[in-house]
């Protein structure tokens, strides 16, 4: 069997559009449960949670779930409540997200942490992380509870690591890849995976789809923080440069800085270290990311995992389900054009 390539044209826009369209119905059960389970007699959990979950997100991690499931011909309803944990997992995460990074934007609208106090946001994320467990316990399986309350572990683990690295020139491109396979792949990992348990199908069924959720997070974190450094609020959700003035060893910069002669190094520890976080700082930041290609081969290597997350589902029969998988890597790796 043929395996798809990435289609590399910025002028053909993929969308998510064939996605949307294929779990449509099942994305409305989903919906149901996630607006269900985010209830309290406390008003301040589901005003604050309501908050970020009906702001504008594209809930591609619960659809990758049901697509999974598509993909495998799974006709049951499981996955309906599995899909609603996956989301409240990564609600609960950004909650704590913008807290830990004093954000002040997600998704082009005010944090919750700026709204209503970091005290309030940290909760209600662990409201929600509270949530998604009795989801996975309902649904019975424990294999899927492994795979979740796993995802959720490596997660944890993943932004501890990446706070440990904040403001570290020497961070490594092999840590960066460590902290984003564990802070975004895990997740996207774990809501394929889950597909293939609701289907009951086989151990090889689970790996790959497990390895195209895996590829197409770590693609997706990659172009995030390329395109920190080329776009602006109103395409990325939060103020440009956010990244930089809060001192994010991402792999634009790892790159720039290990390409630079003396004068740039010294000028990336400085801007990494806090010293240099201006708006001419930045400007210069990315003035010397194109100059040492930086930003395009942060988005090469978005393309190279995009292109493994495709090969992992080649060997399953052509499908409806299977066209809008591999139209969201697209999509995933073409919003940096």
């Amino acid at each position: 069997m043929t395996a798809t390539v990435l289609r590399l044209d910025p002028s053909d826009k993929p969308t998510l559009d064939p996605m949307i369209s294929l779990v449509a119905t099942d994305m409305n059960l989903v919906n149901n449960v996630i607006l269900d389970r985010m209830q309290s007699e406390i008003p301040l959990i589901p005003e604050l949670a309501g908050h970020l979950i009906a702001g504008g997100g594209k809930r591609l991690r619960p659809m990758l779930t049901l697509a999974s499931a598509r993909l495998l011909d799974y006709s049951g309803t499981r996955h309906h409540k599995l899909a609603a944990a996956v989301e409240f997992i990564h609600t609960a995460t950004l909650l704590h997200d913008d807290v830990v990074d004093g954000s002040d934007l997600r998704r082009g609208k005010r944090t919750a942490n700026l709204i209503w106090g970091n005290s309030a946001s940290v909760l209600v994320g662990d409201f929600l992380f509270s949530r998604s467990f009795e989801l996975m316990v309902e649904d019975g399986s424990l294999k899927a509870l492994r795979i979740l309350s796993n995802a959720s572990a490596v997660i944890a683990e993943g932004e501890v690591n990446q706070l440990t690295a904040v403001r570290r020139i020497e961070t490594s491109e092999e840590r960066y890849l460590e902290i984003i396979g564990a802070k975004t792949a895990a997740l996207f990992a774990a809501a394929c995976r889950i597909g293939a348990v609701v289907a009951e199908r086989s151990e090889a069924d689970e790996a790959a789809l497990d390895a195209y959720g895996r590829n197409l997070g770590i693609a997706f974190q990659l172009v995030d923080d390329a395109i920190d450094y080329t776009s602006d609020a109103g395409t990325m959700g939060k103020d440009a440069g956010d990244d930089f003035r809060e001192g994010k060893m991402t792999l634009p910069v790892i790159l720039a800085y290990a390409r630079g002669d003396e004068e740039a190094r010294k000028f990336w520890k400085d801007a990494v270290e806090g010293r240099r976080d201006s708006d001419d700082d930045l400007a210069e930041a990315i003035t010397r990311m194109r100059e040492t290609r930086a930003v395009d081969d942060t988005l090469a290597r978005a393309r190279h995992y995009g292109q493994r997350a495709m090969d992992s589902i080649s060997g399953f029969p052509a499908s409806a389900a299977k066209d809008a998988m591999i139209e969201a890597v697209e999509f995933a790796v073409a919003r940096a054009f």
